[in-house]
């Protein structure tokens, strides 16, 4: 579908649903809300936020201001959308052994073997050009999203509307971030001539295989199967040579291990010193060494930083590792230890289980 066949038929809602906002319910006697109340959530048609950000994104951006506010018009506040962006209860125990279980598991594993045999050129293209491992990359994508099962399934307009012009309290407001996000996704759409009613993912906007946010899309999808178009929501190849280019510019290092085997300081001191960088990369093997933290022997042989990566198990004893720069270039992806160490050892899993097929 065109730019013009997408926003033409748009304007008609912008009219009849200006005095849509908000839509409040009339109240039931008994102090309930009606079903057909509840059912249906406030547009975003009239809202003086939505409203000036079309006319500030059209100048920016170029494009049309009557269709930016004709799709932001179709677009609906979502509450579960609001809800899940909060942060976890406080006092949750992180666990990493309940964390992995989550994802390196057989059906996970033997679907990564399935879409490992049924993108091995692609695979294999994206290693040569940017030097990502196609296990790493089989990684990510078994992670973000069971390789193409759970992509999610709210309306991305919806849930980056939402988050854009009705931040929740009790958190950071991040909503210049989501504004930013939504101005991307529309930028996207125009390029690719995508509907924006129509495009499906994550409650935070995030799409596709690979679960880009539109910003990202834009920066640093490539077009991998060579058909002129980035298409991380149908096209396994541009998902594949999207992660490794992500992760090439991002830090990744060709030939570099992951990670090491450690064993902490007893030192109280000492160990908290070489955790106090987190995931950042700071310390030398000799560092690590004269802190008294022990490293495997090909970590003692490593010639670039390190950091102590440590992970809680609940109520058992914390795991550690030695992190390098790859390592880190992984959380540059999402910035978890857990989801660093999930993406890697999902992806050896799958490489291990395909060797033996």
């Amino acid at each position: 579908m065109t730019l013009l066949a997408c926003w033409r038929p748009a304007l008609v809602v912008v009219l009849a649903a200006t005095l849509a906002w908000p839509a409040a319910a009339a109240p039931r006697p008994d102090g309930k809300k009606s079903v057909r109340a509840a059912a249906v959530a406030p547009s975003y048609a009239g809202h003086p936020e939505a409203r000036r950000f079309a006319a500030e994104a059209a100048e920016r951006r170029g494009l049309p201001q009557e269709w930016l506010a004709g799709q932001l018009a179709q677009a609906r506040r979502v509450g579960a959308v609001q809800k899940l962006v909060m942060p976890p209860p406080a006092g949750t125990a992180k666990n990493w052994a309940a964390y992995r279980a989550r994802f390196i598991e057989p059906q996970r594993i033997d679907a990564g073997v399935a879409f490992w045999q049924a993108n091995e050129s692609a695979l294999q293209r994206a290693e040569q050009r940017y030097g990502v491992p196609a296990e790493v990359v089989v990684g990510v994508i078994g992670v973000e999203t069971f390789y193409g099962r759970i992509t999610g399934n709210y309306r991305i307009i919806d849930a980056l509307a939402t988050l854009a012009f009705d931040f929740p309290a009790g958190r950071s407001d991040r909503s210049a971030f989501f504004r930013g996000e939504l101005e991307e996704f529309f930028v996207w759409c125009a390029h690719e001539g995508v509907d924006p009613q129509t495009v499906r993912g994550s409650f935070a906007g995030a799409m596709g295989l690979p679960q880009f946010m539109p910003g990202s899309i834009n920066r640093w999808a490539v077009d991998h199967d060579g058909d002129g178009h980035v298409d991380l929501l149908a096209s396994a190849a541009d998902a594949v040579g999207s992660v490794a280019n992500y992760l090439q510019v991002h830090g990744w290092r060709p030939g570099l291990a992951t990670h090491y085997e450690v064993a902490v300081p007893v030192d109280a001191t000492d160990r908290a010193l070489l955790l106090g960088p987190d995931i950042l990369p700071t310390f030398s093997a000799a560092q690590f060494a004269e802190r008294g933290a022990v490293l495997d022997e090909a970590g003692r042989s490593h010639a670039g930083p390190l950091a102590l990566v440590q992970v809680h198990n609940g109520d058992q004893a914390p795991s550690h590792v030695a992190g390098t720069q790859n390592f880190y270039a992984v959380t540059r992806y999402n910035q978890s230890s857990y989801y660093a160490l999930a993406v890697i050892e999902l992806g050896r899993a799958v490489a291990a289980a395909r060797a033996t097929r």
